[in-house]
């Protein structure tokens, strides 16, 4: 690799054309292979060095975008990693197996939806099965659509798998893996900017995030004592299946260009953050919110 994520490099243009992607728009879920502009995930660019060596992960919505991005450095820093994520996203799910055991990592695949309790302990039951153990839980799966008219639009049961998908299963993800982690683990919540800055159409997936914020600094607070970390990673506008998938034409073509950066970012781009909070050199860090949002702030 000619250049890899410690390249210097104008953050401005990093990923030229990042401001415009056209009028794209997919199928919900949101398949990579859909997509007119694929992301980078850091397939060609993300080098580890050991930071994560023995350690095992458990990432939700592992199989694309930011997910896809952490499952890649993770094995890269020397991770085991299993990975969940919804039925219809095996395709996707299967190229991130092939990208973590090209790392010489071992990957498991819990497909399935964690709107359900049972499921996200299962998910928890088949990461100590399989890989021995967890030392890494990475709640990044998340629900958006966003919905141009507001309140008005948004239905009760939208509004109830929002909830559950965002909030509900990193309550019972959390509950299931704590008992397993031994001083040392992290866990790592995907919140957001619209946790601070929120757009009226995606209210319901704002109020989530913002709810992750405070579910984070809690659950910090409890689990100090015990040598757990609790950290998030909030995102900015980053270009994902998610967003060609759940938003309006008009959005996606502008999507990421009215942050300081001038553009949108790369799922590659959230990796390192992740691998900081799931490594030692975080070791005094908890209960923090880190913002990569390309300039919007978040406080």
């Amino acid at each position: 690799m000619t250049q890899d994520q410690t390249s210097q490099q104008d953050p401005q243009e990093q990923y030229p054309g990042t401001d415009s992607h056209g009028a794209e728009q997919i199928a919900h879920p949101g398949l990579t292979g859909d997509m007119q502009t694929k992301p980078d995930h850091g397939e060609e660019t993300y080098r580890g060095s050991g930071k994560l060596t023995g350690k095992r992960a458990v990432i939700t919505g592992g199989d694309s975008g930011i997910g896809r991005a952490v499952a890649i450095a993770f094995a890269r820093e020397g991770a085991d990693v299993l990975i969940s994520y919804l039925p219809d996203e095996e395709e996707d799910a299967q190229e991130t197996v092939q990208l973590i055991e090209k790392a010489g990592r071992r990957a498991v695949t819990v497909p399935g939806d964690i709107r359900d309790e049972q499921h996200c302990a299962a998910i928890i039951e088949r990461c100590v099965a399989e890989l021995g153990g967890i030392d890494v839980l990475v709640n990044n799966a998340a629900y958006q659509m966003a919905q141009p008219g507001g309140i008005a639009d948004i239905t009760t049961e939208q509004f109830d798998r929002v909830m559950k998908t965002n909030l509900y299963a990193m309550f019972w993800l959390c509950k299931a893996a704590v008992p397993h982690m031994a001083d040392g683990s992290t866990i790592i919540n995907t919140s957001s900017v619209q946790a601070y800055q929120s757009s009226a159409p995606l209210l319901d997936y704002a109020t989530t995030k913002g709810g992750i914020v405070a579910f984070t600094k809690a659950l910090s607070q409890e689990l100090a004592d015990k040598g757990i970390r609790v950290n998030s990673v909030a995102p900015g506008p980053i270009w994902t299946p998610l967003i060609p998938a759940t938003m309006p034409e008009k959005k996606v073509d502008s999507f990421g260009g009215d942050v300081p950066l001038g553009r949108a970012g790369q799922p590659a781009e959230l990796a390192p953050a992740y691998v900081y909070f799931a490594s030692q050199e975080s070791s005094y860090v908890t209960g923090e919110v880190l913002g990569v949002t390309g300039g919007k702030p978040v406080s």
